[in-house]
């Protein structure tokens, strides 16, 4: 079996981050790649511009027409943007029933620029985490969520990612990037154990697309039919190396994007 991904997110015109970022991933990990697009971004390496939204019923015939042909092994979720846009995708994911769901949560471009509307978090929270297997917040996202300020310690991470576990996904994975330190440190938080992974923290600015990317590492993991610690383990090592062979390019005036296919050039 050829093994497929599906990414549900938006596009960024300058090929960063979001559905470019996914599919960039997936073929990098060998994993087949599909993609509803949710919204287009008039985005660069210096900000976001524009946005336009995929109404949300074209966002479902874009899910059907995935689902009812190619045998999805893994989804992976990110800019949603809208209330509309959520209700679609749980209406779709509730319909096809997937195995595996990644969700990274995003709520605000490295850039800065804000990508889910304010009115969108609560259902962001109340009916979208729910249908997870695991979400992917940063340190400011994850705050965000609980509506409190962000952790500064391996406890208050800690406590948040089980308050977060009990919004109704089955794990989470609250990254690190954000932090201070010399190494990056993400923790991996379900029902029975809080694991932390460490990667030496890398002095460059070009970050674009690096919750993208990991997120979508996870999912081709899943895909490949890897457990889900498996697959993060996997995805922190591959995103580590890809952020390390960022400035191999040199790509745009502000934070430009990591090195999906460092492997390989």
């Amino acid at each position: 079996m050829t093994p497929i991904a599906l990414t549900i997110a938006g596009s960024d015109s300058s090929g960063g981050a979001g559905i470019q970022a996914d599919l960039k991933t997936f073929a990098a990990l060998g994993v087949y790649g599909a993609s509803v697009i949710t919204a287009l971004t008039a985005q660069n390496t210096t900000g976001v511009s524009g946005i336009h939204q995929v109404p949300a019923e074209f966002i479902t015939a874009q899910i059907d027409a995935v689902f009812s042909d190619l045998a999805v092994g893994a989804v992976k979720i990110g800019m949603v943007a809208q209330p509309a846009s959520i209700d679609a995708i749980v209406a779709g994911l509730t319909r096809w029933s997937p195995q595996h769901v990644v969700l990274d949560p995003v709520m605000v471009a490295t850039s800065g620029d804000r990508l889910l509307a304010a009115e969108a978090v609560d259902a962001l929270r109340t009916r979208l985490i729910p249908l997870a297997s695991v979400i992917t917040p940063n340190l400011p996202e994850a705050a965000a969520l609980l509506d409190e300020p962000i952790a500064t310690d391996e406890a208050a991470v800690e406590n948040q990612g089980k308050r977060l576990l009990a919004m109704g996904c089955r794990a989470v994975l609250i990254k690190g990037g954000h932090g201070q330190g010399a190494d990056s440190t993400d923790y991996f938080i379900d029902a029975g154990k809080t694991i932390t992974l460490a990667a030496p923290r890398v002095a460059t600015k070009n970050t674009h697309g690096t919750g993208c990317s990991l997120s979508s590492a996870i999912a081709a993991g899943l895909a490949k039919g890897e457990d889900m610690e498996t697959a993060v383990h996997n995805a922190k090592a591959w995103i580590s190396a890809a952020i390390s062979a960022a400035d191999r390019f040199s790509v745009g005036r502000g934070h430009g994007p990591v090195h999906h296919f460092h492997k390989y050039y």
